[in-house]
């Protein structure tokens, strides 16, 4: 890994679709090779603009974010104050959201989540900041969010703002439905965004289900605007925000109307732009063995028809013309990639002991493997390739499943409880050496102490 002194790259804004390979989006996006890179990068212009402000004598407003996404670059601020002396005296910051109710001193706050990543490491005078208050009592609101609004106004607005971006489209917490005029204000979380914050807060029936936010329109007033997203389970909102239509359906459209909003992306998280996921349809290719079958298995998605069915005009039709001038024709190329697809297919996943493997998807030796599958729910394991699973057993393999979950997010105590008394009611005594009656028992306290912990945390 590069060190931050390593690490240079102009992130500025630039008009996006200047070029023929990015004429489908619509928002200004870098792309990195992984979060770390990218996030040193962030944290070096939110620097530079410090110091440029310190040199006016300016204050620097700063937007910020939560979640995982800028917890890097957080820690790269934070670097740079305790080893190069960056001082954050001048800065004012607003922070975008905050669940509600939710107490300052709960671990699950957004307060307690930028003190223990970045406010108790750095000289920022405590009076320039500014969280989203969860304890405001419920008939104040309005006029909270408003004056929270006029603090923003009244430190000259935001010069920076640092954004994560939700699976539902999500900014902020501006969900799905949100308008371009909104602005501070409290919310109803979606369902998918109080899914995706269920395993920090022990089970979905703890995630509240409001939050104070910071509106579209505040957003968009930001001088500056720098979103981050990373890992493939953000690729399809992205893809949906770069190159979308703009909609109040994903929250995060909006930003394409913004003159200075970069999308700071790692790999995964642009895989599913055009120019990565079907490159030949905007520009000229590298034909590597690896495109050639993802192109054609694509061709065949998209023109429904079969592999040795497709014809020139397929080809030329969907960017693959050059492919085509390579290769000769359509059924040269139809011949081979039906040939490398089915020697993919196997009655042997774990490899066919004593055999010729040259055109087989495993090796032959050892005859015996150690196989470890990993399932990120105790079922799907079973779901998603039962089939594969019971012939890897049944074919000598020493097969082991890793669980990337308990379960407990997925079932619930309730459900679990459900359950447990049918089974009691259902098994006599005598017949059962399960203590149905214990498990029931501690499915009930332990869901008591549980909430009762958590609400008393609030």
């Amino acid at each position: 890994m590069k060190s931050a002194l390593e690490i240079k790259r102009d992130i500025s804004y630039k008009s996006p679709g200047k070029f023929e390979e990015t004429r489908f989006e619509k928002i200004h996006n870098e792309i990195f090779k992984n979060s770390t890179e990218a996030s040193i990068v962030v944290a070096q212009e939110i620097a530079q603009l410090i110091k440029s402000k310190q040199e006016k004598n300016k204050v620097c407003v700063l937007g910020l974010a939560t979640g995982s996404s800028p917890i890097k670059v957080y820690e790269e601020l934070v670097r740079m104050h305790k080893v190069e002396g960056l001082s954050f005296k001048n800065v004012i910051t607003f922070n975008l959201d905050e669940y509600y109710p939710m107490t300052k001193e709960n671990n699950q706050s957004y307060h307690y989540f930028m003190h223990q990543h970045l406010f108790n490491h750095i000289d920022i005078k405590p009076e320039n900041i500014h969280i989203p208050d969860g304890t405001v009592a419920i008939e104040n609101l309005n006029q909270y969010c408003i004056d929270y609004e006029m603090k923003i106004k009244n430190a000259g607005g935001i010069d920076f703002q640092l954004l994560g971006i939700g699976r539902t489209g999500h900014v902020g917490f501006n969900e799905p439905g949100s308008h371009i005029n909104s602005g501070t204000r409290i919310i109803t979380l979606d369902h998918i965004t109080r899914v995706d914050a269920s395993s920090d807060f022990n089970g979905i029936d703890n995630v509240p289900k409001r939050a104070i936010t910071m509106g579209v329109s505040t957003i968009l007033k930001s001088k500056r605007i720098v979103l981050m997203a990373w890992g493939q389970n953000k690729a399809e909102i992205i893809k949906r925000t770069v190159q979308g239509e703009i909609s109040s359906e994903v929250p995060a459209t909006f930003l394409q109307n913004h003159t200075n909003a970069t999308f700071v992306l790692d790999q995964s998280a642009a895989s599913e732009l055009t120019r990565f996921k079907t490159p030949w349809l905007v520009g000229q290719c590298n034909w590597t063995e690896e495109l050639k079958r993802k192109a054609i298995v694509w061709l065949c998605q998209e023109t429904k028809q079969a592999i040795l069915k497709l014809t020139d005009r397929d080809y030329n039709n969907n960017g693959m013309s050059d492919l085509l001038a390579i290769e000769g024709s359509a059924y040269d190329l139809n011949i081979n990639m039906f040939n490398v697809l089915q020697h993919t297919i196997t009655g042997w996943p774990g490899g066919k002991r004593n055999t010729d493997d040259s055109y087989r998807p495993e090796r032959a030796s050892p005859a015996k493997k150690r196989v470890i599958l990993f399932s990120p729910h105790p079922d799907d394991d079973v779901i998603s390739m039962g089939g594969t699973f019971s012939k890897l057993i049944k074919q000598g393999h020493d097969v082991h499943v890793v669980y990337q979950t308990s379960g407990n997010i997925a079932v619930t105590d309730d459900e679990a409880l459900k359950f447990a008394e049918v089974c009691n009611d259902y098994v006599a005594d005598d017949e059962c050496k399960v203590d149905f009656l214990s498990i029931i028992n501690f499915l009930k306290i332990g869901g008591k102490i549980r909430r009762s912990w958590f609400w008393s945390s609030q």
